[in-house]
């Protein structure tokens, strides 16, 4: 029997490729090699597996992210040095997810108030983050959004941002950072 979790994990990979109007049960039946009667088990309609996507992406591009920061140690600097690496070990992966998923927001108004949500909830962090770290409070917000830009930024470019350049471009945008 195949877990929800495997469901959404294989929504996404479809998503990914091929965009979220490739993403239909037939494909994803296909996909598993399962009947549309494993599919409704676990979900009420492709609205409701959509919806349990979304609430998917959230906690696994967001909400482990942020837990695994906290979880990285007391001080700032130990929470962003985690962040970043979570975010570079993810950025080939889910570069085009996040595309996908943009891409998507502009084409439905529930999934646009979604991508804000998690938007600001990542902006958010990074300025809690930036305020641990000494950062001054009257540059938080433009610091906290100039480190998400980088992100959003090098996951739209053609070709793109390798990892390591990624974080060469992270360190320099860290300079400004009180030392630690």
């Amino acid at each position: 029997m195949v877990s929800k979790r495997e469901w959404l994990e294989a929504g996404l990979a479809i998503a990914t490729r091929d965009g979220i109007r490739a993403l239909t049960i037939e494909r994803l039946c296909a996909g598993l090699g399962l009947t549309k009667g494993s599919f409704y088990h676990h979900f009420k309609g492709i609205r409701g597996y959509k919806s349990d996507l979304l609430a998917h992406i959230e906690a696994e591009h967001t909400g482990r992210f942020i837990a695994d920061a906290e979880a990285a140690g007391a001080s700032g600097h130990d929470k962003i040095q985690r962040l970043l690496d979570l975010v570079l070990e993810a950025h080939a992966g889910s570069r085009d997810l996040e595309t996908a998923v943009r891409a998507w927001a502009r084409q439905d108004a529930g999934v646009r108030a979604f991508q804000e949500r998690v938007d600001g909830m990542r902006v958010d962090y990074l300025r809690t983050l930036w305020l641990e770290l000494g950062g001054r409070p009257d540059e938080a917000e433009r610091m906290a959004m100039l480190l998400y830009l980088i992100l959003v930024g090098a996951q739209q470019v053609v070709p793109p941002v390798p990892a390591e350049e990624l974080r060469g471009v992270y360190a320099l945008a860290m300079r400004s950072a009180p030392p630690g």
